[in-house]
């Protein structure tokens, strides 16, 4: 690690660990709260220093749903947490379950607005997809979740909550490998919110996921991009690209009017790449629109230099959308020519489709509001 590199992450932890814990209604909400951050809130009330530390295991390590829970700590503390503190866990409201094996949740969070977030079962292990808003402001054409707009940010609490309640549902017999920032929302438009939660999701004494197995994908936010890569934590980056000329982009992701794709991708050479690490593209197809052995040829020359492997997905048809899913043909024939100029192009065939929980179908914030 360079000089400058590691001063940059003394300096990020620094200014996440002086932060102080978020409160609502006078009440310390914790989910979120990094170890250090408990230690000086619990050392201020006058506790052992060492209940910090129980307190964190049994938030992340242990995925306690309330104070009762914790069965080691003394009475005198657990009466100042219930009094003065709440964890900040969320709800799942509802459950479904595919024929493909994966299951989408459906999550009240505290005033009641709806999110949801789906686990994609792997052969030996599971991916969670992860929302970080209530809807979304982008508004990408051939997301279900931009056609019912944006409501709010999620909480670090809310974030790590998903997780955590996923979690334990699986128990110790299944394994929860790897997150994905991709659900609902802009994850590069909440990161006063993303990035505590993604500390202690990564944290070994936290939630303990590997941060090489955390993704976070953005529709291509450049100073989410730039302010990802400064936090130096380890994770992966993901760019829905989804076009290769401006005009087309312009269309189906209206973003690309303020960061269009020559900045994104000059953006994309510049973050701050791990050894053996490559950022993903992702590129629906939609048919007519962006699907052309042209655009095959044309991206190739765009990612050209820049360490990547590009995720090709078809698109997820909706009668409220206006376009169509390319032929498997056409689609084969797209992934040939990135094949042919060596990159790593697989083809993403959704998971979920049956239960809305296919990639640009998470919408329970207006879908399911009458709940």
């Amino acid at each position: 690690m360079t000089e400058h590199s590691s001063k940059m992450e003394r300096t990020a932890r620094i200014i996440a660990d002086d932060e102080p814990i978020p409160q609502v209604e006078g009440r310390y909400v914790l989910l979120g709260a990094t170890l250090r951050q408990l230690q000086e809130l619990i050392k201020a009330q006058g506790f052992p220093a060492f209940r910090a530390r129980q307190l964190y295991h049994w938030m992340y390590h242990r995925c306690a749903r309330d104070f009762s829970e914790m069965h080691n700590i003394s009475k005198e503390f657990r009466r100042w947490l219930e009094e003065n503190a709440t964890l900040g866990h969320i709800a799942i409201l509802d459950e479904r379950l595919s024929k493909d094996g994966s299951r989408k949740f459906v999550f009240q969070l505290y005033d009641g607005r709806l999110v949801e977030s789906v686990l994609i079962k792997e052969e030996g292990w599971n991916t969670l997809c992860v929302s970080s808003q209530v809807g979304c402001a982008v508004g990408c054409t051939f997301c279900l979740t931009g056609f019912g707009g944006y409501q709010r940010q999620m909480t670090r609490a809310e974030i790590v909550s998903q997780v955590l309640m996923v979690k334990r549902l699986l128990g110790e017999e299944e394994l929860l490998r790897n997150l994905v920032f991709m659900g609902m929302g802009e994850p590069l438009l909440n990161l006063d919110e993303v990035i505590p939660a993604l500390r202690v999701l990564t944290d070994p004494e936290g939630v303990a996921i590997a941060a090489r197995r955390v993704t976070v994908s953005t529709s291509g936010i450049i100073p989410g991009i730039r302010r990802l890569g400064e936090a130096d934590l380890g994770v992966s980056l993901a760019v829905s690209l989804n076009a290769t000329k401006n005009s087309v982009r312009d269309v189906i992701m209206p973003i690309n009017k303020v960061y269009p794709i020559e900045d994104l991708l000059e953006a994309c050479r510049q973050f701050p790449l791990r050894p053996r690490r490559r950022i993903t593209f992702e590129y629906v197809l939609l048919r007519d629109i962006n699907d052309s052995v042209e655009d095959a040829r044309q991206l190739a020359r765009l990612l050209k230099g820049i360490p990547c492997k590009i995720n090709l997905i078809p698109f997820n048809p909706d009668s409220r959308l206006p376009f169509d899913r390319p032929s498997p043909q056409r689609v084969e024939a797209f992934q040939q020519v990135l094949l042919d100029k060596h990159y790593t192009a697989s083809i993403r065939y959704s998971k979920g489709l049956d239960i809305g929980g296919a990639c640009g179908q998470l919408a329970a914030h207006w879908r399911d509001g009458r709940r």
